[in-house]
């Protein structure tokens, strides 16, 4: 029995450094595939190199890290991986504004945020560590590609793309926010090119169905998938144009209301458009007023909804000598349907707003079920709720769905018309006009047309000797790389100089992981053992892009035989974002490091001496300047009390408020955590020390401490509720502090707890636990070390508090031994002076108990 011989002063830098030198070099973390042990694959969404970690990394990598020292220690052979997704625009306007080349920028930026997250701790696999933008990664993206294209899932086509004119590339509609480009928040414009496509569309119904079998995932985030994949089931029917042999085709959800038609529209790009433009420069001059709106719904919805009259009538199918009138309008998408609609105003209120402006019928066809159809009218809201159909001849007076049941007949019975389930799913643009990106290994030949380029020609490299000395692509200006022999016949050819989109690169990753190095895009060995990633942690800012493509990506990797797995990740876990408060002088945002507190409480600049106003807590950005750079976090209080903070503050799927109060109260804890575990005035047991054969009652309510902290925490890391293991923790802290005595019996009661505390809090401060697993005696590594196991017969409690009520209100509480009969408890309830009160001298009914929970007195 010893009092172990700490130091007064937790010393972190020289800690942390310790233990990070120590796991390398024993290679704690490295992950081969075993079939003798269950895997487990945790893995964090990997991060742009920008050039620094921020606060949302520290977050997201703290829970990963978390979850994979936590599993390691359960038994489970665990793969933790780390990446770099290193392609993209970011590093071009970088070369255009620095004079450099996006490699180097990337590189450097790689470099700086390795040494940055191995400051964390984190117990990463460094020897699988990848970058999207090496030649030895895209050369097997190259090699799917090819694969994918022989397999009929990759297509040429011109189209009408969304354009960001100042990115000078094309985006996918995901990549369209609120009518912007997603990272450049240039307003979209709409052009037609030529573009390569992923046919995503082959999985829509797959992508969909599959949703019901992701149990590990956000709810949110499977809607969000089902409503962006967007199944539908209506008509397509066809409309006669007075004078013309071929009829308007169009798909509808709502050919209910077709009853209610006034007028019949197609959109800007529709081959109908096209055709009649060629003879009107009226209608010309319209369909170019339309191309600055792109293809998205969002701003397509904000815009005003215009149309051209382009003197086409149309016969309505049901009612005789009825004309709609044929418009051009900006609303209509081309991407959805076949690009026409009939309008119904009364019910659709893009419908109505375009009806208004032009003087067109209003016609209400649906009704409320308690409405008079001869009195409802529209007014300036289209009526989209439940009814029964009016003014509709033979479905007036159906429901919706029976109503839509009938016309579908009606039309196919005569040819008019046939039942079709559409999606709101496009398939994928994935060519992009722009440098830093993966070369599509395609060569044009004016001879032989479109031809891969073999498989022994690859990785087709980018050139390193490009101008960025002006927008667009340089690829399309080098004066050697795009001009190249055709492989068919050896004649003049050019490569294809767009490159693939960056979420191509990410669409993969995950399964490269598994075996980075093998001469293969994946070694399947690797992928079969290591596939599905069990947790994938990340933001809820992928749902839909990110994470609709690797679900896509994995089932085209399966039809081309590299995997054999339908869905990448088995469990989800979307964190909350770092919040902080923001801060403005009479000009501009200030930073935090900026601000300082004035003698009379105010809150000033710095160096300026300006008053500064308090704004609310908003997500860390750089244009709000509300950021905390986590390198000056760890090198004031380490990476462990950066890591304990982000976990206890909120639920992890919740945003987290960053305070200068809540990371200086993390740093209180971890030192009382090492004052604890180094005492210099309590008696400790040896390591290894036999259990005693006696406890007084103070050591067992220690121990029952211990091990309700040990099932709690336990319970809290499988549920990824991060804060209340925290809470469990701190809770043992105090129970550890409380025990006064030093016998034999405390003293191990004393190590069993200190041993548990230190164990709980490994995953989330590794290297402070690291530490005083060592200073308690230990010669193994923490990090290798078992997780402790709860004993049942100490969860079970001696005790139990009961409330005791009189006439159902409560006088009190009472400490019975557990299962106590009715007569004990009786006792014990009347004894209390607040009961005897609150009778009054009354005298007692009856007595209502529920053994371990109320005892009810009525009188």
């Amino acid at each position: 029995m010893t009092a172990a011989s700490g130091v007064a002063r937790y010393n972190v830098k020289e800690t942390e450094a310790k233990w990070q030198a120590e796991w390398e070099r024993r290679g704690a973390f490295a992950a081969a595939e075993d079939p003798a042990r269950p895997k487990y694959y945790v893995l964090e969404m990997f991060p742009y190199p920008s050039g620094r970690i921020h606060m949302g990394h520290v977050r997201n990598y703290t829970m990963g890290d978390v979850v994979a020292r936590y599993k390691r220690a359960r038994g489970f052979n665990v793969l933790h991986p780390m990446g770099w997704d290193a392609f993209g625009m970011p590093a071009e306007n970088a070369a255009m504004e620095q004079k450099t080349h996006p490699a180097s920028w990337t590189y450097q930026n790689i470099t700086t945020m390795r040494a940055q997250l191995k400051l964390m701790g984190l117990s990463i696999d460094w020897s699988r560590e990848i970058a999207t933008c090496h030649p030895g990664y895209y050369v097997h993206e190259q090699r799917m590609f090819i694969d994918f294209l022989e397999a009929g899932l990759v297509y040429r086509e011109d189209g009408w793309v969304n354009w960001d004119p100042v990115d000078q590339t094309v985006l996918a509609n995901e990549q369209v926010i609120d009518g912007c480009g997603w990272r450049s928040g240039a307003p979209v414009q709409k052009r037609r090119m030529p573009q390569w496509f992923f046919k995503i569309t082959d999985f829509s119904d797959e992508l969909l169905d599959s949703l019901a079998e992701l149990e590990r995932w956000p709810n949110k985030v499977r809607v969000m998938q089902e409503n962006w994949i967007g199944r539908s089931e209506g008509l397509r029917m066809r409309f006669e144009i007075i004078g013309r042999d071929q009829p308007l085709e169009m798909f509808t959800t709502r050919h209910d209301t077709i009853f209610g038609a006034s007028f019949c529209a197609i959109s800007p790009e529709h081959e109908l458009a096209e055709e009649l433009a060629g003879a009107s420069p009226e209608l010309a001059a319209f369909i170019e007023e339309c191309s600055p709106f792109g293809t998205s719904e969002a701003m397509i919805e904000q815009a005003e909804k215009k149309g051209f009259d382009t003197g086409l009538r149309t016969r309505h199918p049901f009612v005789e000598g009825r004309e709609l009138p044929v418009y051009v309008a900006n609303f209509v998408l081309m991407e959805y349907g076949t690009g026409a609609i009939f309008g119904c105003p009364a019910h659709d209120q893009r419908d109505l707003d375009f009806a208004r402006k032009y003087g067109l019928p209003v016609r209400p066809v649906v009704v409320p079920r308690d409405a008079d159809p001869s009195n409802f009218a529209i007014g300036g809201d289209a009526y989209t709720g439940p009814g029964v159909l009016a003014n509709s001849d033979f479905i007036d007076g159906l429901e919706i769905d029976a109503a839509k049941d009938a016309i579908a007949g009606r039309m196919e019975a005569v040819g008019t018309g046939e039942r079709e389930v559409n999606y709101r799913l496009r398939d994928w643009g994935i060519s992009r006009q722009r440098y830093w990106g993966c070369p599509i290994p395609v060569v044009h030949c004016a001879a032989c047309g479109m031809v891969p380029v073999p498989a022994s020609d690859l990785p087709v490299e980018l050139p390193d000797d490009v101008e960025f000395d002006r927008p667009g692509n340089p690829l399309d200006r080098h004066p050697q790389w795009k001009h190249v022999d055709c492989p068919n016949c050896a004649g003049p050819a050019e490569r294809e100089t767009s490159t693939l989109d960056t979420f191509v690169d990410s669409s993969w990753y995950f399964a490269r992981f598994c075996s980075p190095r093998a001469d293969a895009p994946v070694s399947r060995d690797a992928v079969d053992y290591w596939l599905p990633v069990d947790q994938y942690i990340g933001g809820v800012e992928h749902a839909i892009l990110h994470l609709l493509y690797a679900r896509f990506f994995t089932r085209a990797m399966k039809a081309c035989g590299h995997l054999g797995i339908d869905e990448p990740f088995a469990g989800l876990f979307t964190q909350g974002m770092v919040c902080h408060e923001t801060y403005r002088d009479d000009s501009s945002w200030v930073a935090p490091i900026d601000v300082v507190q004035g003698d009379d409480g105010s809150l000033r600049h710095a160096s300026s001496g300006a008053v500064i106003s308090v704004g609310r807590s908003e997500k860390m950005s750089k244009s709000k300047k509300n950021v905390i750079d986590p390198e000056d976090i760890i090198e004031a209080y380490g990476a462990d009390t950066a890591r304990w903070f982000m976990l206890s503050d909120s639920p992890p799927e919740r945003d987290l408020d960053w305070t200068e109060a809540g990371i200086a109260g993390a740093w209180r804890f971890v030192n009382r955590i090492w004052r604890m575990a180094t005492p210099t005035d309590r008696v400790i047991a040896d390591v290894g020390s036999p259990t005693p054969n006696h406890f007084d009652s103070e050591t067992i309510k220690l121990r029952r401490a211990v091990h309700m902290a040990i099932a709690r925490v336990t319970e809290d890391l499988e549920s990824f509720r991060f804060n209340r293991a925290v809470a469990a923790i701190h809770e043992l802290a105090n129970a550890i502090g409380e025990l006064s005595s030093d016998g034999d019996a405390a003293a191990w009661a004393r190590r069993e707890g200190l041993e548990a505390a230190v164990r709980l809090a490994g995953p989330m401060m590794p290297h402070l636990a690291e530490e005083l697993w060592h200073r308690l005696g230990h010669a193994e590594l923490l990090a290798e070390t078992p997780w402790p196991e709860a004993d049942p017969a100490l969860l079970v409690a001696d005790t139990v508090t009961v409330a005791v009520q009189v006439k159902g209100k409560t006088r009190g509480t009472v400490e019975l031994p557990q299962d106590s009969t009715q007569e004990v408890a009786e006792a014990a309830a009347l004894a209390l002076p607040t009961v005897t009160a609150a009778l009054g001298g009354r005298p007692i009914i009856k007595i209502i108990f529920v053994p371990n929970r109320i005892i009810n007195v009525v009188g």
